[in-house]
């Protein structure tokens, strides 16, 4: 697609969104402090048209989905389909997948625009990862599937009659993907697939799976990389041989997190994608990517919550004065917002590194990894400083003074414990970027090792 029709495309997604406002299931009561107009704080020099339409077109989806519609989904853990058909209507499930298939053709610059606006809206991790597995976990399918293959899987993804999720990590393995256990043995024109996986992101509604199983044994294989395999599956809760358990979980409890179980569950041979063997080679292409889309949610959920933080120390007066006058309070403040700055800079230049490296050949994956994971690693640690801080607390001392006890800091204060000020939830929610899809420890040691060359240090 031309720079100019995928421009004229998404100004008449704009259009369109602008038109739709369906009336959700949330809280008739809604808080005056909730419902007011927060001042937007993140800069948007820099960007391209292209990024800023993705951004004008989502928020206005996202105005119909308030931060009570997700309090009230992470109380309940009921999914959030309204906000999936929402963006499928509109077509942005497919946002990074070819226009041929239905998608937009755009890239994962776009993409992570897209999910950090989520994430900003006040959806927080659970309104971003309802989408985020379709987006990236299809990158790989994208690539190296048949034709055939391509038109068979995705556009009913793009379209949201589907949903999939993505089967890799596993409770025996964690991190240590190359030591997968659960395999896919032949049988004629089958796979039968057996084995558990763990933390399976929307299992409970999804009806596709993208499956890294082993297809031969470890011992037999001659490079770690090599005996994994890539599938596209048929994800059927009522057929025989497949099981799972939803996890109870901290935050983000609106999207459902499995255990999964398969015991000789029967997949056809011609779901597999790519060669046999090559699955982990195939995958490689989706994970950098997913850096990169959940950089861009975390400090979506960094700029929610330091918006919410600035707004109450500006409106929150005591001793005649707003508390955000004071050093104590605005110095932090301010602090979390540059680290979130430089956290977005370093995302959108590892998005832009991914983009273009199919088209510009001094773009190494070496440089692309070190890129993807840098920009993780950063956005998670500034995403959480800035939830701390506004959720930090102000203790009274007695009946007629407070005394301003600076952890961190102390933008909430006592409310900032409180359900109804939401950062609370932000607060539960900004652990998964520094957890998942790897530990901030494995990152250092990546850096460490591939970057400045120390040696293996696990």
């Amino acid at each position: 697609m031309a720079a100019a029709s995928t421009l004229g495309l998404l100004r008449s997604r704009i259009a369109h969104c602008a038109r739709l406002r369906p009336t959700l299931p949330c809280s008739p009561h809604r808080k005056a402090f909730a419902s007011s107009t927060i001042h937007r704080i993140m800069e948007l020099s820099g960007f391209s048209d292209e990024q800023l339409e993705v951004r004008a077109a989502v928020s206005k989806i996202c105005e119909n989905f308030p931060d009570e519609y997700w309090a009230e989904h992470d109380e309940s853990g009921e999914y959030p389909h309204e906000l999936h058909a929402a963006l499928a209507k509109n077509g942005w499930i497919g946002i990074a997948l070819p226009e041929d298939l239905g998608g937009s053709g755009l890239g994962i610059c776009e993409a992570t625009m897209m999910l950090q606006t989520i994430s900003q809206s006040g959806a927080g991790m659970g309104g971003a990862q309802s989408m985020h597995a379709n987006v990236y976990a299809t990158q790989p399918v994208a690539k190296f599937a048949t034709e055939e293959q391509k038109q068979a899987m995705l556009p009913k993804l793009i379209r949201g009659e589907w949903r999939t999720c993505f089967g890799v990590t596993e409770p025996n393995t964690g991190l240590e993907t190359l030591k997968l256990k659960t395999q896919a043995v032949r049988d004629g024109d089958y796979y039968r697939i057996s084995g558990q996986k763990i933390w399976i992101t929307s299992a409970q509604v999804a009806s596709k799976m993208i499956l890294l199983a082993r297809t031969t044994p470890l011992e037999e294989v001659k490079k770690p990389a090599e005996g994994l395999s890539l599938f596209f599956i048929d994800f059927d809760r009522s057929a025989p041989g497949l099981d799972l358990r939803r996890i109870k979980k901290m935050g983000g409890r609106a999207v459902d997190a499995n255990e999964v179980f398969f015991d000789n569950y029967r997949v056809p041979a011609d779901t597999l994608i790519g060669k046999e063997g090559q699955g982990f080679k195939i995958i490689l292409h989706g994970m950098n990517a997913e850096r990169c889309l959940l950089a861009g949610e975390a400090i979506g959920l960094g700029y929610a919550a330091l918006e919410k933080a600035s707004k109450y120390a500006r409106e929150r007066v005591v001793f005649g004065r707003p508390i955000g006058q004071n050093q104590g309070i605005q110095h932090p403040l301010a602090a979390a917002y540059m680290s979130l700055e430089a956290a977005k800079l370093a995302t959108y230049h590892a998005a832009r590194m991914y983009d273009n490296s199919g088209k510009d050949k001094s773009i190494t994956q070496h440089a692309i990894g070190v890129a993807c994971n840098s920009a993780k690693y950063l956005a998670a640690e500034a995403a959480f400083t800035a939830c701390e801080r506004a959720v930090s607390v102000i203790l009274p001392i007695t009946e007629n003074y407070l005394e301003l006890i600076v952890y961190k800091v102390l933008a909430h204060g006592g409310m900032g414990y409180a359900q109804e000020y939401h950062v609370e939830r932000y607060m539960r929610e900004v652990f998964v970027p520094r957890i998942a899809p790897v530990s901030k420890e494995m990152i250092l040691n990546y850096i460490g090792e591939k970057v400045l060359d120390l040696p293996r240090s696990y």
